[in-house]
């Protein structure tokens, strides 16, 4: 039996396609500065935390680094993309 990858089990659990969760996880990664965690430590900490939606890259980055799954320095928060108000209303 064919053993899914962790970038599969993400796809099919969020229903977001493969290529978008091995973006996902390797944004996870960036969000580290040295050390970076495993997918499978990723898709590990998912499960364990029975998420229901996917947070942001960094979001979920920071939660495995505040719960001690992965205890190594982040790297600076990603500024917040702000939609304009509609300018032509």
């Amino acid at each position: 039996m064919d053993k899914l990858k962790p970038f599969q089990k993400i796809a099919s659990q969020f229903q977001i396609s493969e290529e978008s969760a091995k973006f996902f996880l390797g944004r996870v990664q960036k969000s580290f500065k040295m050390e970076r965690p495993s997918h499978k430590l990723i898709l590990e900490f998912i499960e364990t935390q029975g998420m229901e939606y996917l947070l942001t890259p960094y979001e979920l980055a920071a939660m495995l680094n505040e719960s001690g799954a992965w205890p190594y320095a982040l790297v600076t928060e990603p500024p917040a993309i702000v939609d304009d108000e509609d300018l032509y209303i």
